[in-house]
């Protein structure tokens, strides 16, 4: 303590990032300032601290600072630098579900419409949908409605045969060039104009295919037409009367017990009520901090909007000065006193209130499967530090063909989806689990102490599936590879035995201990993850070598049929029909493939 008290010393009046350590050298909190110097010193010097900033500044072994030219850079970085540490005490929006959008991908000559869930430059996005309401309905009405294309086929100089959708009139067929890129373009601004709320022609368009499918006894359309109408009555009833229609704002509120806190995000486009979010949140800040951390991670993966109303004591200058400077849009941040603005902020808090309520209980157990089973499992292990990065690795194959490795990643006894990794097994002959589990750690090893560490960071525990041949087989590569600091250990399936390298004598834990059951959690998803690799390349395996052996099919239909259908099983089960429409593939080589499947079925 007495050199964190001569680091805060020399603390510069800038404003900047500062970083905090834990003993082991973990990352535990980071946070901007606009200066540097104060910041920081009230963590240690005042007296006036939540729960959870104590108990996040009693972890502070060490801190270190970054100083940057403006308050808004250190926004930026801290957020680049949460994203790659993930801190224990920052706000994580891991559990964050992303809603789906229409978009219209404008950047292409003959724009398509289609879903999605990540937004990118070039295209235009409406949504997000939400609060049950179908994207994929949305989709439909737009392609019954205006007959644009919602298909990926590329338009080339070469024109193409028109496929069913040109036929029951849902295409213009722009790939076959039978419709001029002005008349789309004239069918393309009309659908946005639907997305944007103009769906009065829309509703008398289905209303009259409604009562025409009925008349003509096809009861099945006229009823997929009425429940189309139904929807579009869903979203007109979400319009907030008082709001503008031109308003696109979302409302975010923040609430908190001094422990654990919450986010609710209300979502409004065209002046209707999308829908709702809300967030569980953990962070050792003040509120103020928190909500402007929350909302600057928050549009690195949504739709930025016009208007975001907040709470007064967000950092709204702040925050517009960051969405002009990151992201190049003028955003107008509000804190509202009265209205229907103000309306929609309390009806936010009141949703994070007593969204936090309900879930406290359910905060609490994960915190307890989570952070103090990690910290149990220290501890009943003798492990050498805290497991915050734990790896899992396993081996799958069928009599040692296509073997593959999975290694999944645990931050904190949570799985970090985006740092799993596959291996394809290269130097190993036959189904030899032991020798492919080495080829795998070697490889992982080899990226430690390189520049490659950054994306694949040094893990403090590895965890194989197996027993203790296994672990044996691992500890032998670990000894050539020079991996000190690693704790490694192995978890048996029968018995549920875990194994260390300290020890010939297993460890057996009580099937109630949380620690064992986050244990078998990451056994188990890394089980998963080599499966389902292990049954990707074999369905291509054998789709490639079955397509191999029927006449007429060559490479590059081989790989229109795999594009098409991705699996074996689909191409089994598609009728002549549906072959006949992938590229390359006529009537004639369409029934030559499906009798092929019948005699070999």
């Amino acid at each position: 303590m007495n050199e964190i008290q001569e680091k805060l010393k020399l603390l510069p009046d800038s404003p900047g990032v500062y970083i905090m350590l834990d003993k082991d050298k973990n990352v535990i909190y980071v946070g901007k300032a606009r200066i540097l110097k104060n910041r920081v010193r009230q963590y240690f010097h005042s007296t006036l601290k939540t729960e959870k900033v104590a108990a996040m500044v009693s972890n502070i072994a060490d801190f270190y600072y970054i100083i940057t030219k403006s308050e808004i850079d250190a926004l930026s970085l801290e957020n680049n630098l949460i994203k790659k540490y993930k801190p224990k005490y920052n706000i994580l929006l891991k559990d964050d579900k992303t809603y789906p959008y229409i978009k219209v991908a404008l950047y292409e000559k003959y724009p398509s419409f289609s879903v999605s869930r990540k937004l990118k430059k070039g295209s235009k996005y409406f949504g997000p949908y939400m609060g049950g309401v179908r994207v994929r309905d949305v989709l439909e009405i737009v392609n019954m409605a205006f007959g644009v294309r919602i298909c990926t086929t590329a338009i080339t100089d070469k024109p193409k045969k028109p496929c069913l959708n040109y036929h029951i009139h849902r295409c213009p067929a722009p790939c076959a060039h039978l419709i001029s890129e002005e008349e789309y373009a004239e069918r393309v601004k009309a659908a946005m104009r639907f997305l944007d709320g103009e769906d009065a022609d829309v509703e008398k368009l289905l209303r009259e295919k409604m009562t025409f499918y009925a008349e003509n006894e096809q009861f099945e359309l006229a009823l997929d037409c009425r429940n189309k109408l139904e929807m579009l009555s869903k979203i007109a009833l979400k319009r907030i009367t008082a709001l503008n229609r031109d308003i696109n704002a979302d409302v975010i509120a923040y609430v908190s017990n001094n422990l654990y806190s919450a986010v609710n995000v209300l979502i409004t486009r065209r002046g209707i009520m999308q829908g709702a979010s809300t967030f569980a949140v953990e962070n050792a800040s003040s509120d103020g901090e928190a909500l402007t951390s929350f909302i600057s991670q928050y549009y690195a993966a949504h739709e930025i909007p016009d208007e975001i109303i907040v709470q007064d004591f967000c950092e709204t200058a702040l925050l517009e000065e960051y969405f002009r400077q990151a992201h190049g849009k003028n955003v107008s941040v509000v804190s509202p006193k009265l209205g229907i603005r103000k309306q929609l902020l309390d009806m936010a808090a009141n949703n994070a209130s007593e969204y936090l309520e309900k879930v406290l209980d359910k905060i609490r157990h994960k915190e307890d499967m989570t952070v103090r089973a990690c910290e149990r499992l220290q501890e009943v292990l003798h492990l050498s530090r805290y497991p915050r990065r734990m790896e899992c690795y396993d081996i799958s194959n069928i009599s040692g063909v296509d073997k593959v490795g999975s290694m999944v990643v645990f931050i904190d006894g949570e799985s970090d989806r985006s740092q799993y990794r596959r291996f394809r097994i290269k130097t190993v002959e036959g189904a030899n689990d032991f020798a492919s589990l080495q080829e795998v750690l070697t490889r992982r090893l080899a990226k430690l102490g390189t520049e490659e560490e950054d994306h694949f960071p040094k893990p403090d525990l590895v965890i194989i599936d197996g027993g203790k041949g296994q672990l044996s087989a691992v500890q032998e590569i670990f000894e050539k590879c020079g991996a000190q600091g690693i704790d490694l250990i192995s978890l048996a399936k029968r018995e549920e035995e875990i194994f260390t390298t300290d020890s010939k004598e297993s460890i057996l834990l009580d099937k109630r201990d949380y620690c064992l059951q986050m244990l078998q959690r990451i056994r188990d998803e890394a089980h998963r993850f080599a499966i389902t690799f292990f049954r990707n390349i074999h369905s291509k395996q054998s789709l490639t070598s079955l397509l191999t052996e029927i006449p007429g099919v060559g490479k590059i239909k081989r790989r229109a049929l795999t594009e098409k259908f991705g699996t074996i099983d689909r191409i089994m089960r598609a009728s002549v029909k549906e072959l006949a429409e992938v590229d390359g593939i006529g009537e004639n080589l369409a029934a030559v493939i499906r009798k092929y499947f019948e005699e070999e079925l």
